[in-house]
């Protein structure tokens, strides 16, 4: 049993933004991704309570067991009634696959057992196979009704920041983001890239110390204070102009927005705004790779990044690779020994003189004045 103030949110990353450590977190989230599940286990909730299927059995999706062993307790298929029957922040209980707030049991699912996680895991891989046929019909027809996109990209907005020859970092809250972050430090300091962070991977930026050059985005999961840090704020709109974010950002009091009407992903919106405006190399910093990953993007959004990489071509660079490029390959300890040769060879040239000898006898005059006053301070 577990007990915690109850958070609730139909969207798993708004609930993120506030969930506490000790937190009962209720969520309404099919198939639960692992960019999501690797969110919820950094803001350590006491339980995640989930109206809908964490596993559907559609493709094997990776968040039920992330959460598992992190040790969250998982209590699965509650029901969306749950969604209006919690107040936020009323106390709640989990008692097996049980949920009870001020002693009413107002919801009841099935508590996940990590054997039937790799079950169902085990099952859903069956439908890989499915799930690939459906990607190429999406594919193929999203290429037919956009295929401007592959084609000519998009249409390119004015703005200051001069991206034309340079490295571009483009940022998305995605998989180990945050880790592939820390490894590219020596990249960051050498080349000096455009840093670009599409919505929620501007914060990334900010939190490593690094203020983004450019934010590209709807605006729904990044805060405020990134908003207003000085970067230009480019705010993606639908094709047919509607722009939900934009009145966020205008509240926020950003001068200046860019809106940019495109089809697709904001994630591909920023890579092909880089690859228009003259970017001569792209790195790509959470975004997603594997099949896994397309198929927890949901396969509306698979079309336009498949297509956005084939346009991108060999100008497309995951972060793993170039944080292999830029690694150190001098430790700190053959740092200190080159300092100390460095220093014996000065040594060495200041005995080979008369003058040189007379310094370091010099030297060794004041060393031992030195320690004298030690002794006689502590004596």
């Amino acid at each position: 049993m577990v007990t915690g103030p109850v958070k609730i949110d139909p969207r798993t990353k708004n609930l993120t933004k506030r969930l506490a450590p000790g937190d009962i977190a209720v969520i309404n989230h099919e198939d639960l991704d692992q960019v999501s599940a690797q969110a919820l286990v950094a803001c350590r909730p006491a339980a995640v309570v989930n109206a809908a299927a964490s596993i559907s059995g559609a493709y094997p999706n990776l968040g039920p067991q992330i959460l598992l062993e992190a040790g969250v307790p998982l209590v699965d298929r509650v029901g969306e009634k749950v969604m209006t029957q919690v107040t936020e922040g009323a106390l709640g209980r989990v008692v097996g696959g049980q949920l009870w707030v001020d002693e009413e049991l107002v919801a009841e699912g099935r508590r996940l057992r990590p054997e039937e996680v790799s079950a169902a895991m085990e099952k859903a891989r069956g439908n890989l196979s499915e799930q690939i046929e459906a990607f190429t019909r999406n594919t193929m027809d999203y290429m037919r009704a956009e295929r401007s996109l592959l084609l000519d990209g998009i249409e390119l907005p004015r703005l200051r920041t001069r991206i034309e020859g340079r490295y571009v970092l483009v940022v998305v809250r995605g998989y180990h983001y945050k880790e592939d972050l820390q490894t590219l430090r020596p990249f960051i300091r050498e080349a000096k890239p455009v840093l670009i962070g599409v919505d929620g991977g501007a914060d990334a930026l900010v939190e490593l110390g690094y203020r983004p050059d450019i934010i590209v985005g709807d605006m729904d999961s990044v805060s405020d204070a990134t908003l207003t840090s000085g970067a230009e704020v480019v705010v993606h709109a639908y094709r047919d102009g509607r722009a939900p974010g934009l009145g966020r950002v205008q509240r926020a009091g950003v001068p200046d927005p860019v809106v940019l009407s495109a089809t697709g992903t904001s994630e591909d919106v920023a890579m092909l705004l880089a690859d228009g405006l003259g970017a001569e190399l792209i790195v790509a910093v959470g975004t997603h790779d594997t099949l896994i990953e397309f198929l927890d993007k949901g396969r509306q959004g698979m079309a336009s990044t498949f297509l956005t990489r084939l346009r991108l071509g060999g100008k497309l660079v995951d972060a793993k690779g170039v944080s292999l490029l830029y690694r150190s390959r001098i430790s700190t300890v053959s740092l200190l020994w080159l300092v100390v040769a460095g220093l014996l060879a000065v040594v060495a040239a200041l005995a080979a003189t008369p003058g040189g000898r007379t310094m370091l006898g010099v030297l060794a005059v004041r060393w031992d004045d030195f320690w004298a006053f030690l002794g006689r301070l502590f004596g």
